[in-house]
C-alpha cells in the first residue's frame, strides 16, 4: 500500500499544508534531561510543538516514507509529549464530581487495636496481623487474588508499586491490607491518601477500606465534590488517618487548610488511567507536591499509556511492575477496518468514511488530545456536519449534557478523547473511528468495544498515518491480520483530484 501511495503522491503537483499539524509521537522527540526524582517534577504541558518545516519527500510533494518510531533508552521517561488532558476548569472541582442523592456520612467512632502488630497469621503466602486476619474473615476473603498475591509482599515492605489489572480483580484489598498494617490509629493525622476518579469509586473504596480497618482503630473518610464540604472538614478535624478522594475535592481541602499531607506515608493512585482521561493530571501533580518525598507511591491502572508512564517515571522510585489478566480481545461481531492515510489527509478520509454511513447511525470518533477533539468538531461543523466534543476540559454539566444527548440518540457524531473508551455503555453506537491510532493494544480494544454491544453489529475504522506503523503493527499482531480489512481511499486513486484539501 505504501509503495502505491508513493507513486500516487508523486502525481500531486503542490504539497499541501496540514490543516491540523501535530507533533510526532513521543518516541521521535528529544527526551528531557534531569533525574527521574521527586525533586524534578515536570509541570503539565498543554501546548503542542509546531511541526518542522517539510524536507526531502515532503518538500517534493511526495508522501512521507514509512517510519518506525525509535524506542528511547528510557522509553517512558522522555518529556515533551503534549499533555492529553488539561485540568478541568475551576468549576469542575465543585460540579465536576457531580452531586448524587447519596447522603453524606458523618465520621463514626472506631474501635480496635492501634500501632504495629505482629504478623503471624497466614493469608495465602503472606503473613498478616490477627486484627487484619479477623477483618478478612469477616468480609469472606479466604485467599488472595492474583493481583493481591503479587503486590502484598512488596507493598508491605514499603516499595513503590505499579499494578496493571482490570476492574474487579481485588486491587482495593491489594493496597488496603498493607494500609491496615502500616497506618497507626493512635496518631490523629492523615497517614495515607487514595486518589480515585469519581465520587462513586471514592465511596466504594472508603467502604471496603473501613471493613479491612474494622479492628485497627483507623478512621477512613471519603472526600468528593457535590457533597457538603463542612462535614468532610469535620471528619478531618476528628483525626482521620486515611483519606479517599477525588483530586478536585482534595485540592479544595488543601487550599482551605484542613487537609495536611506533610506526614503522608503512602499515596495510592487508583484507576490512574481514568483520572488522566478525565483531566486530573495537573491536580495529581499538585497533590504529589504536598506529600513528602519519602512517601511510598502505589499506582493501579487497567491500561498504561504514555502519559501514565511519564507520571510513573517522574514520581515513583524504582517501582516494581505487576500485571495480571490476559490482554483482552475485540468482540467478534466488530468489523475491523483500517486505511493508510497521510496525516494531512485524515480529514478527507473521515469525510469519505462518514459518507458511507447511514445518517441515522451513531458514530464515536477518538482523538488523543483535547485540542485535537475541538479542532475536529469545529471543522465538521464548518461542513454542516453536526458533531459535539467530550473531554476532561469541559465542565461536568457540559459533559453530562453531551452524553445524555448521545445516549438519547439525538446526537449522531461524538468526538472524544479516551474519556469514553471505558465504562460508558451506549448500545446504539454503530461505528467507531480511531482518527488517531491507539498507542496500546488495550486502548484499541477498549475503544472499539464501544460498538457491537448487546448483539448489535458494528464497525471500527482506524486511520494509520506515517507515524503510526509501530503501534498499528502491534495491534495487528494481537487481533490477527486476518481480522483486519484494508480500505482503499478513493482520493488516492490515480488521476483523482483532491476535493477538500
Amino acid at each position: 500500500m505504501l509503495r502505491n501511495l508513493l507513486s500516487l503522491f508523486r502525481s500531486k503537483q503542490t504539497p499541501q499544508t496540514p490543516e491540523n499539524p501535530s507533533p510526532p509521537p513521543s518516541g521521535q522527540r528529544k527526551k528531557a534531561s534531569g533525574p527521574r526524582d521527586n525533586a524534578s517534577r515536570p509541570q503539565a504541558n498543554g501546548s503542542r510543538q509546531a511541526a518542522p518545516a517539510p524536507t526531502g519527500d515532503a518538500a517534493a510533494g511526495r508522501p512521507p516514507r514509512r517510519r518506525r518510531r525509535r524506542k528511547p533508552a528510557s522509553a517512558e521517561g522522555g518529556g515533551g509529549e503534549p499533555q492529553r488532558e488539561a485540568s478541568p476548569q475551576p468549576e469542575a472541582r465543585s460540579q465536576g464530581e457531580a452531586h448524587s442523592g447519596a447522603p453524606e456520612r458523618r465520621p463514626e467512632a472506631v474501635e480496635g487495636v492501634s500501632g504495629p502488630q505482629p504478623r503471624e497469621t497466614p493469608f495465602g503466602e503472606v503473613m498478616v496481623s490477627a486484627p487484619v486476619a479477623r477483618a478478612l474473615a469477616d468480609v469472606g476473603y479466604e485467599a488472595p487474588t492474583p493481583i493481591q498475591t503479587l503486590v502484598l509482599t512488596p507493598m508491605l515492605a514499603g516499595r513503590d508499586i505499579v499494578g496493571q489489572a482490570p476492574t474487579g480483580t481485588g486491587k482495593t484489598a491489594g493496597f488496603g491490607i498493607p494500609l491496615a498494617e502500616s497506618v497507626d490509629g493512635a496518631k490523629p493525622y492523615v497517614q495515607a491518601i487514595v486518589l480515585v476518579p469519581t465520587r462513586e469509586l471514592a465511596q466504594q473504596v472508603a467502604d471496603e477500606l473501613s471493613r479491612l480497618f474494622k479492628y485497627r482503630a483507623i478512621l477512613t473518610i471519603a472526600v468528593y465534590g457535590g457533597a457538603p464540604i463542612a462535614r468532610q472538614i469535620a471528619a478531618l478535624d476528628a483525626g482521620a488517618q486515611v483519606v479517599v478522594g477525588t483530586p478536585g475535592r482534595v485540592i479544595d481541602l488543601l487550599d482551605r487548610g484542613p487537609l495536611k499531607l506533610d506526614r503522608v506515608q503512602t499515596l495510592v493512585l487508583d484507576e490512574a488511567d481514568q483520572m488522566l482521561d478525565i483531566g486530573f493530571l495537573p491536580d495529581i501533580r499538585r497533590i504529589l507536591r504536598h506529600t513528602p518525598r519519602s512517601r511510598q507511591t502505589v499506582l493501579f491502572a487497567a491500561t498504561v499509556p504514555t502519559m501514565i508512564r511519564r507520571l510513573i517515571y517522574s514520581y515513583l522510585k524504582e517501582p516494581e511492575w505487576f500485571r495480571v489478566g490476559e490482554e483482552s480481545f475485540p468482540v467478534e461481531s466488530v468489523r475491523q477496518m483500517y486505511c493508510e492515510v497521510a496525516r494531512r489527509d485524515k480529514l478527507d478520509a473521515l469525510l469519505e468514511t462518514l459518507r458511507t454511513y447511514d445518517d441515522e447511525e451513531q458514530t464515536l470518533i477518538f482523538r488523543r488530545m483535547q485540542e485535537d477533539v475541538d479542532w475536529l468538531v469545529r471543522h465538521l461543523k464548518q461542513r454542516r456536519i453536526p458533531a459535539e466534543a467530550i473531554h476532561g476540559g469541559l465542565r461536568q454539566n457540559e459533559r453530562n449534557a453531551v452524553m445524555q444527548s448521545f445516549r438519547d440518540g439525538k446526537l449522531k457524531i461524538l468526538v472524544s478523547t479516551n474519556l469514553t473508551s471505558r465504562g460508558i455503555d451506549v448500545p446504539a453506537v454503530a461505528h467507531v473511528i480511531n482518527y488517531d491510532t491507539p498507542e496500546q493494544i488495550e486502548e484499541y480494544v477498549h475503544r472499539i468495544g464501544r460498538t457491537a454491544r448487546m448483539g448489535r453489529p458494528g464497525t471500527a475504522m482506524t486511520f494509520v498515518s506515517e507515524w503510526d506503523f509501530e503501534s498499528f503493527d502491534a495491534i495487528r499482531d494481537h487481533v490477527g491480520a486476518e481480522n483486519l480489512e484494508e480500505v482503499q481511499l478513493s482520493f488516492y486513486a490515480p488521476g483523482h483530484a483532491a476535493g477538500t484539501r
